[in-house]
């Protein structure tokens, strides 16, 4: 009987454990959930000559869904690429926004590798199965649905290009119906061939005050050219992230498994970082910070749990010259028991789970937003992140995390962070409950929901408005 009773138990854990994982899956294509907002007290509003204040209270939760006014419109969404990077999937997760209140959607992608991709095939297919229509980006048919579009989404500063090279002697007719979704951080997008229509837009969409400045800034004072009405939108957590991430069971049984898996006890302590592995995302000073915390620790004989760095979304396949550099600092300085990487993958879920610590460490001008930040707060996750983007506008500093600063000047400060919270258990705690509080306020879906009805709304009052002049 007792040996059935475990079987039984074994069997209902794995089953769980399945269901979650195709649960991650689904929510995180949809939603992403990789690569998510910053020191939020300030209203969401406008960045422009005369700031204008979006309204409050129009919650999907509280009544009816703001995006209604959205039925039956025709809406062109344009993607550089299709890709899990941030971009790509921030647009999905508009076009399902979209779909739910019976917009007509139809999504074009600008770059298609010629060999199957099999991220591509899944990603077109889980738009398809949810009414979204996905073609190519060039030809007539691009055009025809450019002109009969109610609204047209450029997504990603590069995608600009697309105007001229597609639309051709059409583009100022486009223009005054074009909402343009930037992203971008990096100083080498600022390039006239892909921005010179910027200021003839209907209105340009930035996911935090900080990019959306340093764009304003950075256009008046490189290229001359002024940017259009500017809304600063913060993102949300999918309902689905937050079901899993409020279940109690669903995220005992994701954590006994992710731990098992990587030979992590289940009272050791997790610092992980959560992004594609690259130099900019600063993976090389965490793992220097790490090393340094586990040397104070040693020296001031501070007593600890093991503590374990897990680094996800490594991609051995692609040999690049940085991940070897992080692997080979680990085996250098003797840490392989403490470091551990995990292939790049959807299912994040199952680790923000089973980590204790969230390290956001994007250099030099930080994330744009950094969507798994809020995401790590919605699971009660203390956050260690870089003084810069995005992250200043989401975490608080000393309550729902710490900050330091980016670059090599940011690793013994991270450091001692790091120590901080590892020897500090109800301080950890309590900032995980007081991000999750945050999320709660301002980082759901319906809040999303909200501030982009308030962004479409005001373009389609735009277009038409120049329509009929």
């Amino acid at each position: 009987m007792a040996k059935h009773s475990v079987g039984w138990v074994a069997s209902q854990k794995r089953w769980l454990l399945a269901f979650l994982v195709m649960l991650s899956v689904s929510t995180l294509i949809a939603f992403f959930i990789r690569a998510a907002f910053d020191s939020c007290d300030r209203p969401l509003d406008v960045v422009a000559k005369s700031p204008t204040r979006v309204p409050s209270g129009l919650l999907v939760g509280a009544g009816p869904n703001p995006l209604n006014f959205m039925k039956s419109k025709l809406v062109l969404l344009v993607s550089h690429e299709l890709s899990l990077s941030g971009g790509p999937l921030l647009l999905m997760e508009l076009a399902f926004l979209l779909r739910s209140v019976g917009a007509e959607v139809c999504w074009i992608t600008i770059q298609r590798p010629s060999d199957t991709d099999g991220v591509i095939y899944s990603l077109e297919h889980k738009m398809l199965d949810r009414g979204v229509q996905v073609s190519y980006a060039k030809g007539q048919g691009a055009v025809d649905i450019t002109l009969k579009a109610d609204m047209v989404v450029l997504n990603t500063a590069v995608s600009g290009k697309w105007l001229d090279v597609v639309l051709k002697e059409h583009v100022p007719h486009v223009l005054p119906k074009v909402l343009w979704w930037i992203h971008e951080m990096r100083g080498h997008y600022f390039k006239l061939d892909y921005v010179k229509h910027l200021p003839l837009v209907a209105g340009a969409m930035i996911d935090s005050h900080v990019t959306a400045e340093y764009w304003e800034n950075r256009t008046r004072e490189r290229l001359r050219i002024k940017m259009p009405q500017t809304y600063v939108v913060h993102l949300g957590n999918s309902k689905e992230l937050m079901e899993v991430a409020e279940d109690s069971v669903a995220k005992r049984v994701l954590r006994e498994h992710v731990r098992e898996s990587l030979g992590v006890r289940s009272d050791d302590l997790v610092f992980a970082i959560i992004n594609s592995v690259s130099r900019g995302k600063g993976q090389d000073l965490f793992l220097r910070s790490f090393y340094e915390s586990l040397q104070l620790i040693k020296e001031k004989k501070l007593q600890v749990p093991t503590m374990h760095a897990v680094i996800v979304g490594s991609d051995m396949t692609a040999q690049t010259k940085f991940e070897l550099e992080l692997r080979n600092f680990v085996m250098l300085k003797k840490i392989q028991d403490h470091v551990h990487f995990v292939n790049k993958t959807l299912t994040v879920a199952p680790y923000l789970a089973s980590i204790d610590v969230l390290v956001q460490n994007s250099q030099a001008r930080g994330e744009c937003f950094g969507r798994i930040t809020i995401e790590a707060m919605a699971f009660q996750l203390p956050v260690l992140g870089t003084a810069a983007g995005g992250t200043t506008e989401i975490v608080v500093n000393g309550t729902t995390g710490l900050l330091h600063p980016a670059g090599k000047e940011g690793v013994t400060p991270l450091a001692k962070n790091i120590v901080k919270l590892a020897t500090h258990v109800e301080r950890r705690l309590t900032m995980g409950k007081r991000g999750y509080e945050r999320v709660k306020e301002r980082f759901l879906e319906h809040h999303m929901a909200d501030r982009i009805a308030t962004v479409l709304n005001a373009v389609l009052r735009r277009a038409k408005s120049h329509s009929d002049s």
